[in-house]
């Protein structure tokens, strides 16, 4: 496999049914894309052209090869580096209402106990809030890196919104933009890639837990070992994202929200009202 053989990058956004998008081209035997998240463009640079080929397989020969990392779409380098090794690639943004998308980010690093109850140190843009969170939901600035890079013709932006909606559609639009024909959904494509209510350990017992997470993690789906897990696994339950900071959110968001409008051609005036309850 050569940088020549890779036809496309999905570059995000985090959180905005990504994984959604990649099982269903995955579930097409004319295309091929790793499994994993390979974040090469974006933090595994220094290990080379050789090691990020290698991560494609010799079963995406003859296909249309593909990746997905959604660190691509807002880590300060990807768009340079990636435009370098692969200036010919088609690009898709999939978005989120970005004050939705910045609450589902905190309930993921919550229940996994990387951080505490404290939401209003964690969103509140007047504070000292966390950038991982925040500022990768500035879309409109990180989309147009890409643009002047790549051109506004390589870059397919679509929404969260579609897959929830009409996912018929959305892979439709996203497989025309690949050159791809037409093709059914699979039968679970309407079902929620994750649940964040998902029954789980709890956040102070996952990270005293982490080191065992590489150990146990075969055993999974194994009756005996998910018996045990049951003794320990409660209903997830996360700080609430108030109608105040769900205000002061829209406001730090708005210009973005406008520039994003113009950049894509589509109204989205419905971010301003309550976020979604899906999670992604």
């Amino acid at each position: 496999m050569q940088f020549d053989d890779i036809d496309f990058v999905i570059i995000g956004a985090a959180k905005s049914a990504t994984t959604w998008l990649q099982r269903q081209l995955q579930s097409d035997p004319a295309v091929y894309m790793p499994d994993p998240e390979l974040h090469y463009f974006s933090r595994q640079y220094d290990r080379g052209a050789d090691w990020y080929l290698a991560q494609f397989s010799d079963d995406g020969l003859g296909k249309t090869v593909g990746e997905k990392s959604n660190s691509y779409l807002y880590e300060p380098q990807a768009a340079e580096r990636l435009h370098r090794d692969l200036p010919h690639v088609k690009l898709v943004a999939q978005l989120r209402n970005p004050v939705a998308r910045a609450y589902s980010g905190y309930c993921m690093l919550y229940r996994r106990g990387e951080i505490g109850a404290d939401i209003e140190a964690h969103l509140d843009p007047a504070g000292n809030p966390d950038e991982r969170l925040l500022g990768s939901g500035n879309f409109a600035s990180h989309l147009q890196t890409y643009i002047d890079l790549f051109g506004r013709e390589k870059l397919l932006i679509t929404f969260f919104e579609g897959v929830a909606e009409d996912p018929d559609s959305q892979i439709r639009q996203v497989r025309s933009h690949l050159g791809l024909p037409p093709l059914e959904l699979e039968e679970d494509a309407r079902q929620k890639v994750k649940d964040k209510s998902d029954p789980r350990v709890p956040p102070h017992m996952r990270k005293r837990l982490a080191w065992l997470k590489p150990i146990v993690r075969p055993l999974r789906g194994n009756p005996a070992f998910e018996a045990a897990r049951g003794l320990f696994v409660r209903n997830s339950e996360y700080p609430p994202l108030t109608d105040d900071l769900r205000q002061r959110l829209n406001d730090y968001y708005a210009p973005s929200i406008e520039a994003l409008e113009q950049m894509s051609g589509q109204s989205l005036g419905h971010w301003y009202g309550p976020s979604e309850k899906s999670e992604s």
